[in-house]
């Protein structure tokens, strides 16, 4: 048991694949296990971003906790939101371009959802986090440095923030860690309500 973990508590299990979330979440001292949902998320780039990232959140988080029902079940999703359209994860590096290229010179904003469920006692939380990005102005070149050093298959919009992000961003309001892909300042929140953080 990590140190900030309150004795007594039920099981945390974080409802994600994404290596980033458990490093995020780790950094906020609590002890967790992982266990990703088998689900398909709904990623209808028309639809709602806030409507999108709460229902993905909120499917991962019940399908595990169906499976774990004393455990607490953090689940989230993320995704880029430019011109109320959601740029989620490009499926190849073509993409990927092309979602660089149409958030050049602009600003977009990075929605989380945060959905919390414990089967056993019927606890149910469900949160939106928001930030904004703003991208300097892109040329070609520099589109094709940044997908040579950065893996961004994996990640919505085409990038990651804390990876070479001298080379794309201007700057950003909000959350830090949100951009990244699990808002740490209200998690940390949720997980004290909680009371797994004293």
């Amino acid at each position: 048991m990590r140190d900030g973990t309150l004795a007594g508590s039920p099981p945390l299990i974080l409802a994600s694949a994404s290596p980033r979330r458990r490093e995020l979440l780790a950094e906020i001292g609590v002890s967790f296990d992982v266990v990703v949902a088998d689900v398909t998320e709904h990623e209808e780039a028309s639809t709602d971003p806030r409507v999108m990232v709460a229902h993905n959140a909120a499917l991962k988080a019940e399908w595990v906790s169906a499976r774990h029902p004393a455990a607490t079940v953090l689940g989230a999703d993320t995704t880029v939101c430019v011109d109320q359209h959601a740029l989620n994860k490009p499926c190849d590096l073509a993409e990927a371009r092309d979602m660089l290229r149409r958030l050049s010179g602009r600003t977009h904003t990075v929605f989380t959802g945060i959905a919390v469920r414990r089967k056993c006692d019927g606890l149910v939380i469900d949160e939106g986090v928001a930030s904004d990005v703003t991208f300097k102005t892109l040329d070609d070149a520099i589109i094709a440095t940044y997908l040579e050093r950065v893996h961004t298959l994996d990640k919505a919009g085409g990038y990651a923030i804390q990876e070479h992000a001298d080379l794309i961003v201007a700057g950003y309001t909000g959350s830090l860690t949100n951009i990244i892909g699990l808002p740490v300042e209200a998690v940390k929140q949720i997980l004290t309500r909680c009371g797994y953080l004293a």
